[in-house]
């Protein structure tokens, strides 16, 4: 006999301390049942020893079955600790039950020093390092600026990302040697902020975003023949929205909602 849904979500609301989140997606706006809507349930909690914080957390599927071996999709955890005035943290993260093969990050930040430092690895066979990355923060004249160079190893491409931020107003330039993006923000008023992004390859794409108040807000992004993406987020509810579009004509959609809930 197949376990009920409410079921479910009840075994694993009876060993949560912390709220879980619960999601469905929808694509192309076609589903013959619960399983094509994808609920899934997330949930994390945290614990200390020592000096060491420690969080853990699972994201499984919310589909009937009689495997409870199958459901999970996401296993992780992270251990953060301070050495020596770094803040120094370490996440790994396995597909479903398959403890085989880990993905794996590693975060190191010096508040004092406005320096910050980020890893990504995979561990399995042996340990491979992906992607470096450092981000550097100060004041210049009023305005915070921010230093990011980053580099992947797979496919030995550096680029790096300058940020300036200053009276409402953030400029964003990511450069590398083959293409360039220019990112300017603004803050129109208390309730409306507007992004354009242009490409050196002659993308260009436009997000707007409108506060509703009490940490509520709609975000609009238009990306011209390619997709117009919508977030929503209303209290503990978050709705997206992504339309592929051809010209005028809507090529499909995809709709993901999620909420906290409490068991």
């Amino acid at each position: 006999m197949k376990t009920s849904a409410l079921a479910l979500f009840a075994i694993i609301g009876s060993v949560a301390a912390n709220r879980p989140q619960l999601s469905f997606n929808v694509k192309d706006g076609n589903f013959a049942d619960i399983g094509g809507l994808d609920p899934s349930l997330t949930w994390s909690s945290s614990t200390k020893t020592g000096d060491i914080d420690i969080e853990y957390g699972v994201e499984s599927s919310a589909v009937p079955s009689t495997d409870i071996a199958s459901l999970p999709k996401k296993i992780w955890g992270k251990a953060s600790t301070d050495i020596s005035g770094w803040g120094v943290s370490a996440r790994t993260e396995f597909a479903g039950t398959d403890f085989s093969k880990a993905d794996v990050d590693v975060d190191a930040s010096n508040s004092e020093g406005d320096l910050s430092l980020h890893l990504e690895a995979s561990a399995g066979d042996g340990f491979s390092v992906h992607k470096v990355e450092a981000t550097k923060t100060f004041d210049s004249d009023g305005a915070r600026v921010t230093v990011n160079p980053r580099y992947d190893v797979d496919t030995e491409e550096t680029d790096v990302v300058l940020a300036y931020s200053k009276d409402g107003t953030d400029i964003e330039v990511t450069a590398s040697q083959d293409s360039q993006s220019l990112t300017f923000s603004r803050q129109v008023d208390d309730n409306n902020r507007v992004a354009p992004t242009l490409s050196s390859n002659g993308n260009v794409s436009v997000e707007w975003e409108r506060s509703l108040g009490d940490d509520n807000s709609l975000t609009a992004t238009l990306k011209p023949n390619e997709s117009v993406d919508l977030e929503w987020k209303d209290a503990a509810w978050t709705a997206n929205i992504n339309l592929g579009v051809e010209g005028t004509s809507i090529t499909g959609t995809n709709v993901s909602v999620k909420r906290e809930v409490n068991f």
